[in-house]
């Protein structure tokens, strides 16, 4: 009696996840096999004026498209889980902070983190705000990454300059976000 049930509810807990993209470097497969996510990526751009190119950038960047997606968990003497260096969660790795801020001034009572439609609409917001205080062009993915890591104190102190491996990082987005935006150009969805 208690294996069919727990074989049930195993698949009810799976069927409930959201699987990642199969192909997440392709942003026309990424789109083609999840429907809504261009839609959702495109509201965003109308709303805040991010490209989706950017957005999806950011994104694969944080979490490659994994919806609960979180820091490593850290462990003390080998043995013990510890507690994570970072309240980073889901698709954008908003931390809670930052997540309430959003929910508070953009968002809706119901937006979480680990929704694509909500990501992106974060992403956006975040990235806009970085244009309004920082100047930074909404198609700037490299500064617009490194405002989003270190957040706009961060970026406006510099901090990324002390971090070679970050500038590394957001060259990287910035690449990405090219190669999505020529990808963009051949899909069907544009």
């Amino acid at each position: 009696m208690k294996k069919p049930f727990i074989l049930v509810l195993l698949f009810s807990l799976t069927a409930c996840m959201t699987m990642p993209p199969k192909n997440s470097d392709n942003i026309c497969a990424t789109f083609r096999e999840k429907d809504d996510w261009y839609d959702d990526a495109r509201k965003s751009f109308q709303k805040w004026g991010v490209p989706v190119h950017v957005q999806m950038a950011i994104m694969h960047q944080e979490s490659h498209f994994v919806a609960d997606a979180q820091p490593p968990r850290p462990w003390l003497l080998g043995i013990i889980p510890w507690f994570r260096s970072s309240s980073a969660y889901g698709y954008a790795q908003a931390k809670d902070e930052t997540w309430d801020s959003y929910v508070d001034n953009a968002g809706s009572w119901w937006a979480d983190r680990d929704e694509f439609d909500d990501a992106a609409d974060f992403i956006g917001w975040y990235c806009n705000i970085s244009y309004k205080k920082l100047g930074i062009p909404k198609w700037d993915t490299r500064n617009l990454y490194l405002a989003y890591h270190e957040g706009h104190g961060g970026y406006l102190r510099k901090n990324y300059l002390k971090k070679p491996w970050l500038m590394q990082v957001a060259n990287k987005v910035a690449r990405r976000a090219q190669i999505f935006q020529s990808q963009l150009s051949t899909c069907n969805k544009n």
